[in-house]
């Protein structure tokens, strides 16, 4: 699979590539709009589901 750590984002990050206040960023997740995981409390979110997510919108 990815061995780059660049391959997951986090909120923060999300937050810039989307222009999108946390709570946006945290209500995707949590819909499942952005294929995302947690681990604890920390979500892991691939970058490639965040250019899926763009893709999808774009069309």
């Amino acid at each position: 699979m990815y061995n780059d750590r660049t391959d997951l984002v986090t909120i923060d990050e999300l937050c810039e590539i989307l222009m999108v206040g946390k709570n946006t960023a945290y209500n995707l997740l949590k819909t499942g709009a952005i294929k995302s995981f947690k681990i604890n409390r920390v979500w892991k979110i691939p970058r490639i589901s965040v250019d899926e997510y763009i893709k999808k919108q774009v069309i």
